[in-house]
């Protein structure tokens, strides 16, 4: 895409109809990263045969998502793993279909869920005490979810234009400053321009994407501090 991306008007639709959430994240994905081609996604035979393993119906959400881009690593599976149609599997009434990097929480859908096309999906940690393990609610909706998924494997992939910085959005002079997105995922704040998208994590830390070493550049000498690679 040589125009650039309105993120602010696009996830806003985005966030509340699937179709254009599809055409979020494929026009994301060509902004950001580069664009999807055929083959990106599972075939409709492999997701069938994941069902027919399973005794199960994927989500329409959840089929759309793997059809579309869940070969597409950079997107899917660069930190954290969105689980291949024969990884999928059942714990404990829900279907796990993605898990975190050191395996310290799995994300799913409730099996009493599965027969919505867009269902809210659910998080369960990993602790010590198993007994104690619950799943919780997460996010409102799958599709929900997957623009929160390709958004932040995008800003932790590690090619191309990418940092970290530990602090907030605050400290780092980024409001006022930056558009602030509307809100996708959990204990997350987004913010962008043209050329520099950026993620605040619960208040912690902030990863930055960049169209351009320039803009990257121009972004690690306006906010001082412990820059990761820079």
């Amino acid at each position: 895409m040589n125009e650039v991306f309105d993120m602010h008007t696009r996830l806003s639709a985005a966030l509340h109809d699937r179709a254009e959430a599809w055409r979020f994240v494929a026009d994301f994905a060509a902004y950001w990263q580069q664009p999807l081609r055929p083959g990106d996604g599972w075939s409709v035979a492999e997701v069938e045969a994941a069902e027919r393993r399973l005794g199960l119906v994927l989500p329409a959400a959840l089929r759309e998502a793997y059809l579309l881009l869940g070969r597409r690593t950079d997107l899917i599976s660069n930190h954290d793993t969105l689980l291949g149609p024969d990884e999928l599997h059942v714990v404990d009434g829900a279907l796990v279909y993605r898990v975190e990097n050191q395996g310290a929480a799995t994300w799913g859908v409730l099996l009493e869920d599965l027969d919505h096309d867009d269902p809210g999906t659910v998080m369960r940690s990993d602790l010590a005490d198993k007994s104690q393990e619950r799943w919780e609610a997460w996010e409102s909706s799958l599709t929900v979810a997957c623009i929160d998924m390709v958004m932040s494997e995008a800003v932790l992939f590690g090619a191309g234009f990418t940092d970290f910085l530990e602090g907030d959005a605050e400290e780092a002079g980024l409001v006022g400053r930056f558009r602030e997105l509307p809100t996708v995922g959990r204990d997350v704040r987004w913010f962008a321009d043209a050329d520099v998208l950026i993620r605040e994590l619960d208040g912690f830390c902030l990863n930055v994407r960049a169209q351009t070493e320039k803009a990257l550049d121009q972004l690690r000498n306006s906010v001082p501090g412990d820059w990761l690679e820079g």
